[in-house]
């Protein structure tokens, strides 16, 4: 296996997708979304596609060679966009989400009120490991190439996980827990962290 961290293109969708489809099946706030186990696997790899290729538009997205590892960042200028809710974007969701947009409607919303405010930072979005890959130190790599960037650039970094086992490993890559909160009531629970820059 290749372990070399690079950025990933259009021509990588089809592996990254269907890493991050598998690396999010039981992920808490996918299970919310889509509770009928069903569903989220028929619906997961549509929805990380789309997640996927807006980041190529909008972002960054580091991965190893063959997509075994895929993170996906929001650089400065891009951490708060959203998706504009036009017409044709509305039904693209409905085609997406199927009855879970209003779910997801709501955990986007809520990630936006407890994401630290301004632009200048690096917003690790997504990051994902193929389940038969994980505990091999990529997940790690991959991660702290996008850590990289940002102390490159000079400014913080910051993320928000719903499984509350990654805490402690994206404490030692130096991320601080500032934020610990849920989705309405019974919604999933979340951890917000960041990351200072680090002077190397």
């Amino acid at each position: 296996m290749d372990r070399t961290i690079v950025r990933l293109g259009p021509n990588d969708a089809a592996p990254a997708t269907a890493t991050l489809a598998a690396a999010f099946s039981n992920d808490p706030a996918m299970v919310w979304m889509f509770p009928d186990e069903r569903v989220r696997q028929r619906r997961l790899p549509e929805l990380m596609r789309w997640i996927f290729e807006d980041h190529l538009r909008h972002g960054m997205a580091l991965g190893t060679a063959g997509c075994e590892a895929v993170t996906l960042w929001r650089p400065p200028g891009s951490v708060h966009d959203h998706a504009a809710l036009t017409p044709v974007a509305v039904v693209r969701f409905l085609g997406l989400l199927g009855t879970a947009v209003l779910r997801a409607e709501k955990l986007d919303r809520t990630i936006g009120r407890h994401l630290p405010k301004g632009e200048q930072q690096f917003y690790l979005r997504m990051a994902g490991v193929r389940p038969d890959c994980q505990g091999q130190g990529l997940g790690g790599a991959t991660i702290r190439a996008g850590l990289a960037e940002a102390d490159r650039a000079g400014l913080p970094s910051v993320l928000e996980t719903a499984t509350e086992s990654n805490v402690g490993l994206y404490r030692t890559l130096g991320f601080e827990l500032i934020d610990d909160w849920r989705v309405g009531k019974g919604g999933p629970r979340f951890w917000t962290m960041t990351r200072p820059v680090t002077v190397r």
